[in-house]
């Protein structure tokens, strides 16, 4: 299929006057297009939820996860990894993006990076990839050569492959083990897939890396139990989810959290069962990380 013919690629019989409407209707006619994201990626939840199973697997193996894209969905890929570190407490190495031309691709297009085939292949390469590390390739028109060469050289490896794009029958999905597609239809200014492709990948990408961290431990209840406090206000959110997840005062918190050197997995644990820090890491470890898992079997 030709670029022209992919849905990406179509004008949008909505928004043909989109030029001349007043302020007050673009901004309408713009939010009525994005409301179609979230049902797009909707149809797409069993495919999400085995792309985190698998993708969590490999991670707790000490596995990577890798992103990798051009232009728009590099970027969304670059981002994705580099926020969680800050959020999960990981360490950087553990979640890297990757964008066709490299770092100055993230704010300035490198013309023709995308369509080399090789590229990819020699970035991954580069990252000395590894059966246990997974490689999620990005193209919201689910067939940019640098997607294509780095999926294939990922399944070569045997890594885990995951393949997210914007239209059906990607040829993305084709070269990895599990495809995601996001059919959101034509974009409200023709073919600017910043916009409700750009929308959906990003929305699949937090489910897929958020799924993960929760199945790392590090998620307990609903907050973020990884969260590194290295400033005042990532201190404060440490004590408020030691307290609200304990019921200790903010004070009791704050002694908690100095006392297990600033980790709040094991101040909560410490709070809960009364162990000391050596104990409250050794329950963690045999436990992969998880705080519930801690707490159910010592209750």
């Amino acid at each position: 299929m030709n670029i022209k013919d992919l849905i990406t690629e179509e004008r949008n019989p909505n928004t043909m006057n989109i030029d001349s409407m007043s302020t007050f209707e673009m901004v309408r006619t713009i939010n009525h297009e994005d409301q179609k994201v979230a049902a797009a990626v909707g149809q797409q939840d069993q495919q999400i939820a085995r792309a985190i199973d698998a993708a969590a697997k490999r991670y707790q193996q000490g596995g990577r996860l890798i992103y990798i894209g051009a232009g728009t969905s590099g970027r969304l890929g670059v981002l994705d990894a580099a926020e969680l570190v800050p959020t999960y407490g990981i360490k950087p190495e553990r979640a890297v993006g990757l964008i066709a031309g490299g770092k100055q691709a993230m704010l300035q297009a490198v013309e023709g990076a995308e369509d080399d085939l090789e590229l990819g292949q020699q970035d991954l390469r580069q990252l000395h990839l590894s059966a246990k590390d997974t490689v999620i390739g990005l193209a919201a028109s689910g067939r940019t050569p640098y997607v294509v060469g780095s999926l294939d050289f990922a399944n070569e490896v045997g890594a885990l492959t995951i393949a997210i794009a914007c239209v059906p029958n990607a040829v993305i999905s084709s070269h990895a083990e599990i495809g995601i597609e996001a059919v959101v239809g034509p974009e409200v200014i023709t073919g600017s897939t910043r916009m409700k492709a750009g929308t959906a990948q990003k929305m699949i990408l937090n489910m897929i890396s958020t799924g993960v961290m929760i199945k790392q431990g590090k998620v307990y209840q609903n907050v973020m139990i990884g969260v590194q406090p290295t400033n005042a206000k990532l201190i404060d959110r440490a004590c408020r989810i030691i307290s609200t997840t304990t019921g200790v005062s903010t004070s009791e918190a704050m002694t908690a959290l100095h006392n297990s050197a600033n980790d709040v997995s094991v101040a909560i644990i410490m709070i809960e069962t009364g162990r000391s820090k050596a104990d409250a890491r050794d329950l963690l470890a045999k436990a992969h990380g998880n705080v519930a898992a801690v707490l159910q079997a010592n209750k």
